[in-house]
């Protein structure tokens, strides 16, 4: 029989798959990446069973995803459109390098996965999978089967007595890992209706949130999150712990028409609290540590690095050498923000940095200025020399 390697999630999608490959005559053997998922092991080894899959790895890669891919991206000031924080999307290639492992210690000569035809998903995955091992094979069972939706896909679970938490009244689609929830579909797929409560996981609506501000202050050092509160934590479980505080106060929200990899525009809710408090943090931090230069030419590869992760290609040359760069702009990125959250909003309170560029001396407009304004006027004459006359009549 042949050995095929499910990407598996234990949600809707991925449990219609195992089954549907069985039919296909594969052994299918499952691999679960923890990343701060929806669901526990446990529950993930039971529904796997229930399924009719003998063998499932089940591997905790929470600290490797927060060290190896979420550290690159919040160093890089990565967004996605404004607005994503690429929670889903920097979580693949981690799932991809996993899967072509145990497909090598499995002997298997393939990869599936529960991606939409549609989706980025796909690309991203397949991407990664090729770029790692171009002999493998890939298979994707929604690319071929006839369930054309998901009301019909739970009807095929319903009939095959398949393990799901999917519903017809609750039918989004969720992907949820510490950086991040991922939330599309069903009653979200009319641009005119605002998101009900009942989509959201992580974060309180505004109208909950506490009616008091609540201060807190983070550590970086050389770009990287070291401290809450002055208290040194390791990232994982600083992410978790901001979750926890950012989701209290509604921060962290968004609502997106983004334009998928595969060319069409999809609307997509995400919650984010710990990753946009970190991302504002972090943006702060450089802002009193980079010069000008830097600063604009860095704006620029933050767009093209969030293009590269959103679009599947992590493991590419330019990604690599874009990271030297980055790399480099981290070495002065240390220090304390003051940061408070109230009802949504991320208020910046203090900046403390050992490297500032910032000097008081030639800021201020009160005593103790040392600016020499006799620059002033040389400075504006050479400055606008390109530009004398240009518009005269």
């Amino acid at each position: 029989m042949k050995k095929i390697v499910l990407a598996y999630s234990g949600g809707l999608d991925t449990s219609c798959c195992v089954k549907w490959l069985q039919d296909k005559g594969f052994e299918v053997i499952c691999f679960s990446a923890n990343l701060g998922s929806e669901f526990l092991p446990s529950q993930l080894r039971n529904m796997s069973k229930r399924s009719g899959v003998k063998k499932i790895y089940v591997q905790d890669l929470r600290k490797e995803f927060a060290r190896d891919y979420i550290l690159a991206s919040l160093k890089a000031g990565a967004v996605y459109q404004g607005k994503y924080l690429l929670s889903t999307a920097l979580g693949r290639p981690l799932i991809a390098r996993h899967l072509v492992e145990v497909a090598r210690k499995e002997k298997a000569s393939y990869i599936a996965h529960g991606c939409t035809a549609k989706g980025n998903d796909q690309v991203r995955l397949e991407i990664a999978v090729k770029a790692l091992n171009p002999k493998l094979k890939i298979i994707a069972p929604l690319r071929q089967w006839d369930l054309t939706s998901r009301d019909s896909e739970i009807a095929y679970a319903l009939k095959n007595n398949l393990p799901i938490k999917a519903t017809r009244e609750k039918i989004y689609s969720i992907d949820k890992n510490i950086w991040g929830v991922s939330i599309e579909a069903g009653f979200l797929e009319d641009l005119e209706n605002e998101p009900k409560k009942d989509a959201f996981i992580m974060t309180r609506s505004w109208q909950e949130a506490p009616a008091v501000a609540e201060q807190i202050s983070i550590g970086f050092e050389k770009g990287c999150p070291i401290s809450l509160g002055g208290k040194r934590m390791e990232l994982t479980s600083l992410i978790e712990k901001l979750n926890k505080i950012g989701g209290r106060h509604c921060i962290g929200r968004t609502d997106i028409v983004e334009d998928r990899t595969v060319g069409i525009k999809s609307r997509e809710i995400y919650e984010a609290p710990a990753a946009w408090i970190l991302h504002l943090a972090h943006k702060e931090i450089e802002s009193v540590t980079l010069d000008k230069e830097t600063l604009a030419f860095k704006d620029m590869v933050s767009l093209k690095y969030a293009q590269l992760i959103y679009q599947g290609l992590w493991f590419s040359k330019i990604k690599s050498a874009l990271d030297a760069f980055i790399d480099k702009t981290q070495d002065k990125v240390s220090g304390s923000i003051g940061l408070k959250l109230y009802k949504g909003n991320v208020i910046v309170s203090k900046r403390r940095c050992p490297h500032s560029l910032y000097k008081k001396e030639l800021a201020t407009y009160g005593e103790g200025d040392r600016f020499n304004r006799d620059w002033a006027e040389g400075f504006i004459n050479i400055w606008g020399m390109p530009h004398r006359g240009q518009n005269k009549k």
